[in-house]
Order: C-alpha cells, then sequence, then structure tokens
C-alpha cells in the first residue's frame, strides 16, 4: 500500500468524514427557515401530515408530505400563506438514476395529494359557507363595525355570535369564502375557502363600475356614488378582480379602482399595475388612509371619484372669440410655458447667452436687449463647467450692480428621461420656495440617457420635458449642440424630433473674423420671427476674487452691440489679415505682454512659414511702409503696435476676444 505521508508530507491526514444532522433535523430547519412554526416530530411516510404553522394552535394550514427511502425529501408548505417547498436532506451518500427517478415520481405524487387535500379543504369549506351564508341574518345599520364606519349594511349579514360577514364570489358565481369582521374590525376569512380572483359586487351597474380593496370602503363609494362598486378585498386581488371585471363588462366599460393610501404605497403599486394591464381610472384619497378615511373627515368623496372634467371638444367660434395672446419671460424671445431650444458649436458663447437671459429673469432686470422682462424664479440644471459657471454669474452681477437672484442651480448632471433621474429633479424642484418660470437643461445630452440621434429617445426626453412643464406651469428650455459639418451649423444636432417638438428655436452663431456673434431666432411657432440681435463677450474682474497665486480672477459676460455694418472688399481684406495674426498668435502659444496678446518675429515668420509662403513675400508681408500689405495694413489700421521684438494688439475689441477664447471659453 502506498504511503501517502512519505509523498504528501509528515503533516498530512485523511480529511476527516464530514457528518451530517439527521434528514428529520434538517427538514425541521427548513420549515423553520421558510418562516413557519415547525411540527416537534416529524413522520416520514408519504402522507399528508398538518400542523399548526403559526401562533394560533387551534388550527394546522401547515402541512408536510415526507419520504424516507431512497433519498429523504420532504414537501412542505402552508395553506394559509400560500406556498409551497420542498427540501432534500444532506446524507453524503451517492445516488443511482433510478433512486434520482424515484424521488421525482415520490415528489410529483405528494404534490397531487396536496393539490387533492387542498381542492377537497376548498369543496368542503364553499359547502360550509354557504350552509353558514344561508343561516345569517340581515345585518342591522346599528352594528357596531357599521356605526364606526358610518356606513349602511348594503348586504352584509351577521353570524349567530355577532360578527359581520360578507362573501366572496367566483366570476361563475358560486360562494367560495366568506370574510368575518368583529366590532373593532379584525377581519377573518373562513378556513379552506379560496380568496384569489374572488369578489362581491355592491349594488346595480350604472355608468362606472368602483373597485376598492376593502367593504367598508367599497360600500362608502356606493353610497356616495349609487354606482356599482366590487370589494376585491385586498391589494393583492386588485389585478385579477378587474380584470374579470373588464372580461365581464366590456372594452367599453368606465372603470375606477380606488386604492388606499397607506404607508408602504402597496395599495397604489396594486392599483397602478391593475390599471395598466386592464385600462381602468385610478384614485386615491390625497390623505393617509382610504375612501371611508376620505370621508370620514368631512371630505367631499364624491368630488374626489369625479372631478370636473374639461371639455374635449369645444365650438370653433367660441374657441377663437377671445384673443389669447402669446405671454413673455422676455418678449419676443421666451415666453412662458413653451419648450425652447438654444443650439451653437461648442466654445460658441451659448452659455453666455442663456445665462444673460436666465439672470435677467432671476434679478428682476426691466429689460434685455430692449425687451420687456418678467420676473421669475430660475432653476439652471447644470451638468458640466460648473468653475466656469459660478464665475460667469458673478462676473453678470458684479456688472449689473445685482446683489440677489431667485437662481437655483444643480451640482451635477442627471438622467432626465429616465423614473430616477426625473424623480431626482422634480422632488428637489417641489421644495423650493417658489415654483420655477424656467428650467434650463444644460447640456441636453448631459441630461439623456440614450442617443440624440434617435427618435425613440428623444420621445423620453420630451416626455420629460412634457411633464415639467405640465407639473410646474413653467417652460423648459434646452441647451444643444449644433452639426459637425458646415451646412448643419445652424441647426440642432441630432433627430428631428427636437425641432418638431419646440415652441422656440434660436441658434448662437459664434463671433467670426473679429465680427460679434449673432443670436438669430429660427422658429417661432405662434409668431414672427425676432430680428437677429448682436453681442460680444466682455471680459470682466470679478472683485474679491484670486486665483492659487494671488492674481484676480477674470470671466465674462455678454454685451449687446448694434448690427455690424456690411463690410466692403476693403474690409473683407482687413479681416483676413487680422484672422492670420489670430491664428499665428494661437500656433505659437497664445502669449500677452502686459494683457496684450503678442507675437513675436521670429514665431511670426515661422508661423507664416508654415503656410507656404515665400521668403521674399514673408518679408514684404511684415514690411510696415508697406500700407496695402499684411503688417502695414494692420498698424494703419490702429489694430497692431509694433514693439522691440515683435508686434501687440492695441485694438481693444479684438485683444478682449483673443484673450477670452484663450482663457474662458
Amino acid at each position: 500500500m502506498t504511503n501517502l505521508a512519505a509523498i504528501l508530507g509528515d503533516n498530512w491526514s485523511p480529511a476527516p468524514n464530514k457528518t451530517f444532522a439527521s434528514p428529520e433535523v434538517q427538514f425541521i430547519d427548513a420549515i423553520i427557515h421558510a418562516g413557519l412554526q415547525a411540527p416537534r416530530d416529524l413522520v416520514l411516510d408519504g402522507k399528508i401530515h398538518r400542523f399548526a404553522s403559526d401562533d394560533d394552535k387551534r388550527k394546522k394550514p401547515g402541512w408536510y408530505v415526507g419520504f424516507e427511502e431512497p433519498i429523504p425529501v420532504l414537501v412542505f408548505g402552508c395553506w394559509k400563506a400560500g406556498f409551497t417547498s420542498q427540501k432534500r436532506a444532506e446524507t453524503g451518500a451517492k445516488y443511482t438514476p433510478a433512486d434520482e427517478m424515484k424521488l421525482l415520481t415520490q415528489i410529483a405524487e405528494a404534490k397531487k395529494k396536496v393539490d387533492a387535500e387542498l381542492e377537497r379543504k376548498h369543496e368542503l369549506a364553499a359547502e360550509t359557507v354557504e350552509l353558514i351564508w344561508s343561516n345569517c341574518v340581515a345585518a342591522s345599520p346599528e352594528h357596531p363595525y357599521l356605526k364606526r364606519k358610518g356606513i349602511n349594511p348594503n348586504g352584509a349579514r351577521v353570524t349567530g355570535d355577532g360578527r359581520l360577514v360578507v362573501p366572496l364570489f367566483s366570476e361563475d358565481g358560486e360562494l367560495s369564502s366568506l370574510q368575518y369582521i368583529d366590532a373593532t374590525g379584525n377581519k377573518l376569512y373562513h378556513a379552506g375557502g379560496v380568496t384569489g380572483s374572488r369578489f362581491w359586487l355592491i349594488g346595480a351597474m350604472k355608468q362606472t363600475l368602483y373597485i376598492a380593496e376593502g367593504f367598508a370602503t367599497a360600500a362608502t363609494i356606493h353610497e356616495a356614488t349609487n354606482e356599482a362598486v366590487c370589494v376585491a378585498y385586498s391589494a393583492n386581488n386588485l389585478s385579477n378582480v378587474t380584470g374579470i371585471m373588464r372580461a365581464k363588462f366590456g372594452a367599453t366599460q368606465n372603470i375606477v379602482i380606488v386604492a388606499d393610501n397607506d404607508v408602504s404605497g402597496v395599495g397604489m403599486n396594486e392599483a397602478t399595475k391593475a390599471s395598466a394591464k386592464h385600462g381602468a381610472r385610478v384614485v386615491m384619497p390625497p390623505i393617509q388612509g382610504d375612501a371611508n378615511d376620505y370621508a370620514k373627515a368631512g371630505n367631499d368623496l364624491s368630488l374626489l371619484l369625479n372631478p370636473p372634467v374639461d371639455e374635449w371638444l369645444i365650438g370653433a367660434d367660441h374657441f377663437s372669440e377671445k384673443p389669447e395672446p402669446i405671454t413673455w419671460l422676455v418678449k419676443n424671445w421666451l415666453p412662458e410655458q413653451a419648450l425652447i431650444m438654444v443650439h451653437g458649436p461648442s466654445g460658441g458663447g451659448k452659455t453666455f447667452a442663456v445665462l444673460d437671459w436666465m439672470l435677467a429673469i432671476a434679478s428682476a432686470t426691466a429689460q434685455w436687449a430692449g425687451n420687456k422682462v418678467k420676473a421669475g424664479t430660475v432653476v439652471y440644471l447644470a451638468g458640466e463647467g460648473h468653475q466656469g459657471l459660478k464665475g460667469r454669474v458673478a462676473a453678470w452681477k458684479h456688472k449689473k450692480g445685482v446683489k440677489s437672484l431667485k437662481m437655483w442651480i444643480s451640482k451635477s448632471g442627471c438622467d432626465l428621461n429616465t423614473p430616477e433621474g426625473y424623480q431626482k429633479a422634480a422632488e428637489q424642484i417641489r421644495m423650493l420656495p417658489h415654483p420655477p418660470s424656467i428650467i434650463v437643461v444644460d447640456t441636453l445630452h448631459r441630461f439623456l440617457l440614450g442617443d440624440e440621434n434617435s427618435a425613440q429617445d428623444a420621445k423620453t426626453m420630451l416626455d420629460a420635458c412634457a411633464a415639467l412643464m405640465r407639473e410646474f406651469g413653467c417652460s423648459v428650455l434646452l441647451v444643444h449642440h449644433t452639426g459637425v459639418s458646415d451646412e448643419a451649423q445652424h441647426r440642432a444636432r441630432g433627430s428631428s424630433a427636437w425641432r418638431g417638438a419646440l415652441d422656440i428655436e434660436i441658434s448662437i452663431i459664434p463671433s467670426k473674423d473679429g465680427q460679434p456673434l449673432e443670436i438669430v431666432q429660427r422658429k417661432q411657432k405662434d409668431g414672427e420671427l425676432a430680428e437677429p440681435l448682436y453681442a460680444r463677450i466682455e471680459g470682466v474682474i470679478i472683485p474679491g476674487w484670486f486665483d492659487e497665486d494671488g492674481e484676480p480672477v477674470k470671466s465674462a459676460v455678454l454685451e449687446m452691440v448694434d448690427a455690424p455694418i456690411k463690410a466692403t472688399a476693403a474690409d473683407n481684406k482687413l479681416q483676413e489679415h487680422r484672422k492670420m495674426f489670430e491664428n499665428a498668435w494661437f500656433d505659437s502659444g497664445a502669449e500677452d505682454l502686459k494683457g496684450e496678446p503678442f507675437v513675436s518675429r521670429s514665431a511670426l515668420k515661422e508661423y507664416l512659414d508654415k503656410q507656404g509662403i515665400s521668403k521674399a513675400n514673408v518679408q514684404k508681408m511684415l514690411n510696415p511702409s508697406e500700407s496695402s500689405r499684411f503688417m502695414g495694413k494692420l498698424i494703419i489700421s490702429n489694430i497692431l503696435r509694433s514693439t522691440e521684438y515683435g508686434w501687440v494688439v492695441q485694438d481693444k475689441i479684438m485683444a478682449q476676444s483673443m484673450l477670452i477664447m484663450r482663457g474662458v471659453e
């Protein structure tokens, strides 16, 4: 025999044999783990055995069927709790395929026995409740439970021991079980009776069928409306009962589910599921409790169940007899309760323009570019660039002399077109002291889960915007990017569904060749397009703000300017020279000399050489006496000034624009 210790070492020893608890102990542990009280002893004889599965020792809704051979197994459950489970004992033994097949047969036989026993219990219960129901007497309105709930009997009966009793019928009209209700409101179903998909109709069918969880709630609704009400008996039974009622009364029947307003939210959740599956309106009391609690508190239950309905179809003459002018947040540009989009290329100034509008609204500024402004609360959902945004707001307040703003800014983005993201935003907005006049989403792609090119994903975002507009009675403004190609620079990127849904569409055309940026209205659904406006981005030093080196912090604001004069051929040539110098400045590292953009002689020569310009032409271009050429034209036009080592930009507007482009956008 091989000496394993010599091979594996002196410390090796055979693994100890694993020990297992007896099958009976394992089975009792499984019953307890399932949440039931286990019997003291188990008999594994293949027969059904019943046991008290809870604290009520008078009844035995728990059951089990156990087998000892060939493989120990227990099938168990509880009729009261409505579940079945099984446990196979661990023994360490190896079983043959024949043993496994026999085990499957035994489990199937056990379940068959349980089903037969359950059917027998149901039949026995049905016979018993039929006898009990027929022997009960009509309840008196003076019954303590009815008096406490403030309802009439509505067909309820009373047992010999004084408990109120109400019936549960199948869709075939067979009495399956009874519910007993004592004077204090404690409820108990008849043992063994079927309750799932069972109900009771109170009152005659007229126009609307109401479905409620409990008897008292249903009776209260019937007395308030004089309509038929179906008692479903539990929230979990709402979907099944609603399905039965829909099949029974047809697709056109008006069905209203009245959910309980419970702390757990189960009532509303189950009612919503039933509504979605079978088609029904859902009503829930606005206070905690059920419809009976709502009515007893002095509220008008009939009004809650049947709120006034706005006319959907109205005559054209009546529709058009009174004017309904557009109401504006910013006259001619931003309407109230509208969906707006502002788009432009990255770094083109669209956030500056949007901020200028929002800060005017939030600060109660009287006018924006000569257009009347209505003061309001602004919610700015910012998905990025918070540090820059902080500086821009501070710079604007300083420039305009504004002390306070009715404006709130989000710390981050969220997927606004998802239930979680929408609820996050909506819950925060609900907590504000005043509802918003406008909500800005900057930028769209930071708040959209999905593809902006997908019409389906666009619809989910547009639905979220519509929900915000509906709930808060506000406008929503989306900040978005333009397309990449030249022909797409004046339209929003992505699906055409965006433009189709907009009330207002605005393009921000960036500054180019020294020209101001342009604000162009592309769409106004209910009026004429506003005339384009022009602006420049002006640098602002923020008082009291310093960077880590102690230098003043700069930001920028939008400043409106006059429309540019149409350029002549000479002007166009000058703009080409300006642009070339600006490109050379960026190419050489965007240096400045005492706050003025600076390009050295060597750097400018190197840049011109990169453009493929010959040395002879470079020399002519840089000769200041050549007034019609590059450098001479820029100097004579007071745009550049010569220094010992190169040139600086002395034109303030051009210099400011270049420095802002370097440090802000």
